[in-house]
């Protein structure tokens, strides 16, 4: 499977040529277009039943597209909003995502969901997704998307809506933006995450929580 990233960072394509027999899963509604040699078929997104539900539950979609070239052929694949698309090559490691990141990916990948009060308290959501294997991941964002790799024990401090994913290994605890209480309500930003490495975290240069933020106003007026 050979592929290309193009139109970056803001209008984001994924373009991926299969050869025969070879195949690729994403997100359900993902496609944008196709060769007529490529087959598409829905499946669960997670592993079995219950799979499905836990990936579900983490801010996928019940059911995933997988694609198969019966000859040689051409994807492309888009995100839902305007953003940015990283690739990242999994050897056996666990990934942490926030609901939705996840595009594509090789078949194989496990999906699953993760609770966290954490996340929960920080705005993001009760669960995380989860993708555990080896192979090909595509992540989407809202922005562009920035790589930042942590040493051991670096810190690093993120605000909770710009985070897209991060390394397993990688520490993390929710905290005051500021120390006082009204440098916190004034500044905006309320809770963020700090990060300690090692491993890597990929970061979106947009919050969509933010962008709703302001929208909710004028949709409500109209």
């Amino acid at each position: 499977m050979d592929f290309k990233i193009e139109g970056g960072p803001v209008f984001t394509i994924l373009r991926v040529n299969l050869q025969a027999g070879e195949n690729i899963k994403a997100e359900a509604g993902a496609m944008v277009a196709m060769s007529p040699s490529i087959e598409l078929k829905a499946k669960t997104t997670g592993k079995g039943f219950l799979g499905a539900i836990g990936a579900m539950v983490g801010g996928e979609s019940l059911f995933s597209s997988v694609f198969t070239a019966n000859a040689a052929g051409e994807l492309l694949i888009t995100p839902a909003t305007p953003g940015d698309i990283v690739h990242v090559k999994l050897a056996g490691q666990t990934l942490m995502a926030q609901a939705g990141a996840y595009l594509a990916g090789t078949v194989d990948l496990q999906i699953s969901a993760q609770g966290s009060l954490k996340a929960l308290i920080g705005g993001e959501g009760l669960f995380l997704s989860k993708i555990t294997g080896t192979g090909d991941l595509f992540l989407g964002s809202y922005g562009a998307i920035l790589m930042k790799e942590l040493a051991p024990g670096e810190v690093y401090i993120v605000d909770t809506g710009h985070m897209v994913a991060w390394e397993s290994q990688v520490q993390y605890k929710l905290k005051k933006a500021a120390k006082g209480l009204f440098s916190t309500m004034a500044s905006g930003e309320g809770l963020v995450g700090e990060y300690t490495g090692p491993g890597k975290l990929w970061l979106q240069t947009r919050n969509l929580s933010a962008l709703a933020g302001i929208l909710a106003p004028m949709i409500v007026r109209s």
